[in-house]
């Protein structure tokens, strides 16, 4: 995984081209009536229930914009919130506060999205040994936040992208001319090139399981779009030898019964795909 000082320099990349992008030359609308010694409050209002998420990157994008604005904080991410709590005051500059309003909004809202639909799939793998991963079908430009809303939603990160861990899948494999040479390759490069960094190789059937079983230097199978029966010979087949990961079209109904298959982990693109923004609004007070 990238370290905590690469994250932070993503969510500042993040937070420096979301401003450029909506502010531009300048907010006009608040300079043309907006007086530039006018200050005020808003709040930021909850509209439906969920988990709340992005309260500390909100902080990140006001003292951006103004750090002169000062925030109260009365609910932290991680939180269960319900329609009509407030989770913080902001105050300062008013022509600070509408600066920053689109970014933040846009923000937590996909953010507090992300969160409660991963807390969702948490509570449903409670009692197994079983833990959900993101993947890499993010947002263009906005994935540290994406990954992040995912953890505060009580999940785990897969790999940040391609750079900080090796997932062989069925068109590497192909392309290198099969499983074993793929993997033989991967560690002769990583070699090479004094790279640290896990593998992990994708499966589409129990031959090919076998097949990766046969290499050293797995860190985990891929055991990609199996029934309940074919991932529970699996399991079986890997024992100990390497971590096993579930995915492919696993929604809500399913993901019980794919954990209940003995995985380590169940890999999910529709924590971030596939969410409906959470409604919040940024109020004057």
């Amino acid at each position: 995984m990238i370290s905590e000082k690469q994250f932070q320099k993503e969510l500042e990349l993040i937070i420096e081209n979301a401003i450029r992008e909506d502010v531009g030359t300048g907010d006009y609308s608040s300079l043309a009536c907006i007086p530039a010694t006018a200050t005020g409050k808003a709040k930021l209002l909850v509209k439906e229930d969920g988990i709340i998420a992005g309260v500390t990157f909100a902080k990140m994008i006001f003292n951006y914009v103004d750090p002169d604005l000062q925030i109260e904080t009365f609910i932290e991410d991680g939180t269960a919130v319900k329609k009509g709590d407030v989770v913080f005051h902001v105050s300062g500059s008013s022509q600070s506060i509408l600066k920053s309003e689109r970014v933040i909004l846009n923000s937590m809202q996909r953010m507090s999205a992300i969160a409660t639909k991963t807390a969702d799939y948490v509570r449903l793998l409670q009692g197994t040994n079983t833990k959900i991963l993101d993947t890499r079908k993010t947002t263009p430009g906005f994935r540290a936040c994406e990954k992040w809303a995912v953890k505060i939603g009580g999940g785990e990160n897969h790999r940040f992208a391609l750079y900080d861990m090796v997932m062989l899948k069925d068109n590497h494999n192909d392309f290198a001319g099969g499983i074993t040479l793929a993997i033989a390759k991967t560690k002769s490069y990583l070699k090479e090139n004094k790279l640290n960094l896990k593998i992990i190789v994708e499966a589409r059937n129990l031959e090919e399981i076998k097949e990766i079983l046969a290499n050293d230097g797995v860190y985990r199978i891929l055991i990609d779009n199996f029934d309940f029966e074919d991932t529970k010979k699996a399991v079986n087949l890997i024992g100990d030898k390497c971590l096993t990961e579930s995915s492919g079209n696993i929604n809500e109904k399913t993901i019980r019964s794919y954990a209940e298959c003995g995985v380590n982990y169940i890999s999910s693109g529709a924590l971030t795909h596939s969410v409906c923004n959470m409604d919040l609004s940024l109020k004057a007070i």
